[in-house]
């Protein structure tokens, strides 16, 4: 039993080997079943008389590693023996373990949030580092080996934006206290650049961008208020599919309280912008809600670029910063203003919470991947990708929708 959080950048190569030389055959076009086999031959190959120990299962993860290109967080049982945990020699997904101490002695959990720990009474030991494996034997003993040549520390950026929860800390950075830090830095933006900016009151995007939001006010001494009301059943927007799905679903999922728009002009603040779909409907609902002028705040810097690691992020074509600046994206959503965050004041945001971690993995930002193997071609075929998943799955609600059935 395997679980996988990330992406394989070398799939297509590992499903050949796998198939030609180790005469194994998937039966799905999931990378954490390619990730499973791979595990799984290693596995054999560095067994002795069909046994293992702790130094064959951690020789079995340095084939994974020498073999397997992109990010992955893996949690693994092998039957028999024990929990085996391992993260990719970046370190760009998070993976974290603690202990708790009972009666039948200390038991392990592994998980990518420190906050699964906090709410199961364990203790966080630590990050599991990049490159390194622990293994849990079914006697609860605890082994740790790091399996990978040179690793280094490049963890996702956008974890600490959007995806993390605010009470985690990632590889020692508090994700709370980076965003309230980057609320700073946006505040001394709009104070530098757009200092003529008649504000009455910052009102965030729920959830992610509370922080931010709370601390830019209290830098430029601004109102801060709650003006939108969530919805807690609908998912996440921006990774749903087609256009037409996202903006009914923001609509559903955030409704706006009218005295905190009316006559006002507001400073609307979120954690980032990726389709511009959300951020589109938002400002029209402060719009229909009162609001005199709707200026936007981006805690993020612009997303220009596809993420290739495990984030469920749009085409080039669908992202609304590709190829256009921060005027013509205003117009886009109907902003009256728009203000992004610098990516060299995120960095310094998430970095200054602990100074130790030296680098990150930016490409949705910057368009560099920090795995080396990512090239152009690549990035098309995996666009082509989404585009037919997004047609299926656009296709497949729309007949949800309509109660069809599919005719071949």
């Amino acid at each position: 039993v395997l679980g996988h959080n990330g992406n394989l950048t070398n799939t297509d190569q590992l499903k050949s080997e796998l198939f030609r030389q180790d005469l194994r055959h998937g039966n799905t076009n999931s990378d954490s079943e390619v990730l499973l086999n791979v595990l799984a031959h290693e596995l054999q190959e560095c067994a002795a008389n069909y046994k293992l120990d702790p130094a064959t299962i951690f020789a079995a993860v340095s084939g994974v590693h020498r073999r397997c290109r992109g990010a992955y967080a893996v949690v693994a049982m092998v039957a028999g023996y024990g929990l085996l945990a391992f993260r990719d020699p970046y370190g760009i997904r998070p993976l974290v373990f603690g202990k708790l101490e009972t009666e039948h002695g200390t038991e392990y959990l592994v998980a990518s949030e420190s906050v699964a720990l906090d709410a199961l009474g364990y203790e966080l030991v630590r990050d599991v580092a990049p490159g390194e494996a622990i293994f849990i034997d079914e006697d609860g003993h605890f082994y740790a080996r790091q399996c990978a040549l040179n690793p280094t520390l490049n963890p996702c950026i956008f974890e600490y934006v959007y995806l993390a929860r605010p009470d985690s800390v990632i590889d020692g950075i508090s994700v709370y206290e980076t965003r309230l830090r980057m609320g700073e830095s946006l505040a001394d933006k709009i104070r530098r650049n757009h200092a003529d900016l008649d504000i009455d009151v910052v009102i965030p995007i729920p959830d992610s961008s509370r922080p931010s939001a709370m601390q830019l006010a209290k830098r430029l001494d601004l109102a801060y208020r709650e003006g939108f009301i969530k919805n807690r059943y609908i998912g996440r927007t921006f990774i749903m599919p087609g256009q037409a799905i996202r903006r009914r679903s923001v609509r559903q999922k955030l409704n706006a309280i009218g005295m905190e728009f009316k006559g006002k002009n507001v400073l609307l603040v979120d954690d980032s912008i990726v389709r511009g779909t959300t951020s589109r409907e938002i400002v029209q609902m402060a719009r229909e809600a009162g609001a005199r002028k709707v200026f936007f705040a981006s805690a993020a810097p612009p997303v220009r670029f596809p993420n290739v690691y495990g984030i469920d992020m749009p085409t080039r074509e669908e992202l609304i910063a590709t190829g256009r600046s921060d005027d013509e994206i205003a117009r886009e959503i109907g902003a009256d203003q728009l203000i992004y965050q610098e990516l060299e004041a995120l960095i310094e945001d998430v970095q200054s919470v602990n100074p130790r971690v030296t680098s990150f993995e930016t490409s949705c930002f910057s368009g560099i991947y920090v795995t080396g193997d990512v090239t152009q071609e690549y990035l098309d075929g995996v666009e082509a990708q989404r585009r037919d998943g997004n047609k299926q799955a656009e296709l497949a609600a729309t007949q949800l929708d309509l109660n069809l059935e599919v005719v071949d």
